[in-house]
C-alpha cells in the first residue's frame, strides 16, 4: 500500500510541475487531473485504512486537548479522620498510573511518594483536638520499576547537584541515581533517591477526559518519620520552587492553582478540589472578561477578584522567604479594634514577615503579635471559666450547668492585608473545639525575629487561588463542598 500512495505522489507532483510552469508562462490559473495508477481498494480495505487514520487523528485530538484544556483538578480532604491535622489530596503517578494520597503542601518543593520497601517509625499520639487516628493499614507503595515513564535523575547530572537544594552530596559513580534527605520544619524528615515521571490528571470540561503531564520530579522515599507521613503515602509540592509540581502544573495551565480547604474536622466524604488553571468561582461577571480570562486585574481594592466577594493582595515571592508564600499583612483587628502591633513583625526586611501555609495546622503569630491578639480575644471571654490543655494558652469551660453549649459572642477577628484586602475567618477558625465542652484560642506563639505562619485552620472554608503569573491572590468565603 505504501508503494502505491508513492507513485501516486510522484505523479500528482509532477503534474503540478508542468502545470506551474505553463500557468506561470501565461498568467493563467492551472487545471489537473489525478489518476489513481493502482488497482482499486476493495470496500473492505477502505474501511480498514479509515479506522486506522480515525484512531491516528484520535489519539492526535487527545494529545492537542492536553495541551490546550485550561484547566484541571484534582480531589482534596481533611485527614482528620487519620488524627493528622492535613489536608489530603489523591495524586496519579508512573505509567501505567499508580494511585496516591498525599500531603497537600504549599511549603514544600519537593513531590514524593513511599516507595517499596520504605520504612517509617512506630506510630505517634494524635493531638487532642483531632478524632483518634485510623487504625494502621498497609499502605499504597510506588513501584518505580512498574512505570514505563519513571526516569532516574543521575547524581553527576547540573539537575541534582544545582537544582536540588536538598540532594546529597554523595555520588559514588556518575550513573547512581540523585539521593536526598528532605527535612521539614517540624522536625519530619523523607530520604530517597529522586527522578522524573507522568503525572496522570483529569482535565476540567463537560466531557471527563485524562492526560499525562510529563517530567513532573518526583523523589522515591525509602525512609521516612513524621506522623503526618504516617496516615498519607507522601507529599504533593505546592510551593514556589521550579521544581515542585505546583510550577510544573501551572506553567501549563494559565499561571495559577487554587484549593478549597473544608472545614479541618469535616468527614473523610467531604470533599474539595485542587484547581490548576482558572477558576470559575472567581471569573468576573462583567462582559469584557471572559470566565477562564488570564488578563492580568486591576489594582487591588477590597473586593476587585471578579466573582462577587472575592478579594485581593499581592502575592509575594520573595527569595528569602521560598518555597512558602508570602504576604504582606498591614495589621489585625479584633471586635473592630486595630491592634498595637510593631510594623516590623510583618517585614521581612526587619526579620518578620507573614506566609501561608497549607501543611501547617494552627496559625503561629511571632511573639509581639501573639501576645497582642490573645489579649484582646481573652478579654472578650474572661467570663468564661479557664481550663488547661495543652499545647494551647487559652482554654474555656463550654458547657453551661445545662450540659449545653454556653451561647458566648465571639469577638471578629480579622488580618489586614496589603490593598485593602481583610481575611475574616469564621470564630470557629481562631476560637477551636479542643475537646468535648472545651474550646481554645486556637493560635500558637512563634518566636521573634521571626515569620508569621496562617495555617490551614485559619484558611479553612476559604477559596484561595495564588496567581503566579500575576503575584496576586485571591480568596473569598466558601463552604468548599462539592
Amino acid at each position: 500500500m505504501a508503494g502505491r500512495r508513492r507513485v501516486v505522489v510522484l505523479v500528482v507532483a509532477a503534474a503540478l510541475l508542468v502545470a506551474v510552469a505553463s500557468a506561470g508562462a501565461s498568467g493563467k490559473s492551472a487545471r489537473f487531473e489525478l489518476l489513481r495508477l493502482a488497482p482499486a481498494a476493495s470496500l473492505a480495505d477502505l474501511a480498514r485504512m479509515d479506522r486506522e487514520r480515525m484512531a491516528f487523528i484520535s489519539s492526535r485530538g487527545r494529545r492537542r486537548a492536553a495541551e490546550t484544556a485550561s484547566a484541571f483538578a484534582m480531589p482534596l480532604s481533611s485527614g482528620a479522620y487519620t488524627g493528622t491535622g492535613q489536608y489530603f489530596v489523591r495524586f496519579r503517578v508512573g505509567t501505567p498510573a499508580q494511585p496516591f494520597l498525599l500531603v497537600a503542601d504549599t511549603g514544600s518543593d519537593l513531590t514524593w511518594v513511599k516507595c517499596r520497601g520504605a520504612a517509617s517509625p512506630s506510630h505517634a499520639t494524635a493531638t487532642s483536638s483531632l478524632p483518634a487516628p485510623a487504625p494502621a493499614s498497609p499502605r499504597r507503595t510506588f513501584r518505580p520499576d512498574k512505570s514505563r515513564t519513571w526516569a532516574p535523575i543521575p547524581c553527576s547530572s547540573a539537575t541534582c547537584r544545582e537544582s536540588l537544594p536538598f540532594s546529597l552530596a554523595a555520588c559514588a559513580t556518575p550513573a547512581n541515581p540523585c539521593a536526598y534527605d528532605y527535612r521539614y520544619k517540624d522536625g519530619s524528615a523523607a530520604r530517597g533517591t529522586v527522578g522524573v515521571d507522568s503525572a496522570t490528571i483529569a482535565l476540567s470540561g463537560r466531557a471527563a477526559r485524562k492526560a499525562k503531564l510529563r517530567g513532573v520530579v518526583l523523589g522515591c522515599t525509602t525512609s521516612y518519620n513524621g506522623q503526618s507521613f504516617l496516615a498519607s503515602d507522601g507529599v504533593l509540592s505546592l510551593g514556589y520552587s521550579n521544581i515542585s509540581f505546583a510550577s510544573r502544573a501551572a506553567s501549563r495551565f494559565g499561571g495559577r492553582f487554587s484549593y478549597c480547604l473544608v472545614d479541618h474536622l469535616a468527614p473523610r466524604n467531604a470533599t474539595s478540589y485542587l484547581t490548576f488553571g482558572p477558576n470559575p468561582a472567581f471569573s468576573s461577571r462583567r462582559p469584557s472578561e471572559g470566565t477562564a480570562s488570564c488578563k492580568p486585574a486591576p489594582a487591588p481594592t477590597p473586593a476587585p477578584a471578579g466573582a462577587p466577594g472575592a478579594r485581593q493582595t499581592p502575592l509575594v515571592l520573595d527569595h528569602r522567604t521560598r518555597p512558602f508564600y508570602a504576604v504582606t499583612v498591614k495589621g489585625v483587628s479584633v471586635a473592630g479594634e486595630l491592634l498595637k502591633i510593631p510594623r516590623a513583625v510583618w517585614d521581612v526586611e526587619q526579620g518578620g514577615g507573614a506566609i501561608l501555609d497549607s501543611g501547617t495546622s494552627l496559625t503561629m503569630l511571632a511573639k509581639p503579635a501573639y501576645r497582642a491578639v490573645v489579649a484582646a480575644l481573652s478579654k472578650r471571654l474572661a467570663g468564661l471559666p479557664r481550663v488547661t490543655m495543652d499545647p494551647f494558652d487559652y482554654c474555656y469551660n463550654w458547657t453551661s450547668p445545662s450540659g449545653s453549649d454556653v451561647a458566648a459572642p465571639l469577638p471578629m477577628l480579622a488580618v489586614h492585608f496589603a490593598g485593602s484586602a481583610r481575611l475574616e475567618p469564621p470564630a470557629k477558625s481562631y476560637v477551636i473545639d479542643a475537646a468535648p465542652g472545651v474550646k481554645c484560642i486556637g493560635l500558637q506563639e512563634g518566636p521573634w525575629p521571626g515569620l508569621s505562619v496562617i495555617g490551614n485552620i485559619l484558611q479553612q472554608e476559604h477559596l484561595w487561588e495564588y496567581d503566579l503569573k500575576n503575584r496576586r491572590l485571591r480568596f473569598k468565603r466558601s463552604r468548599c463542598m462539592h
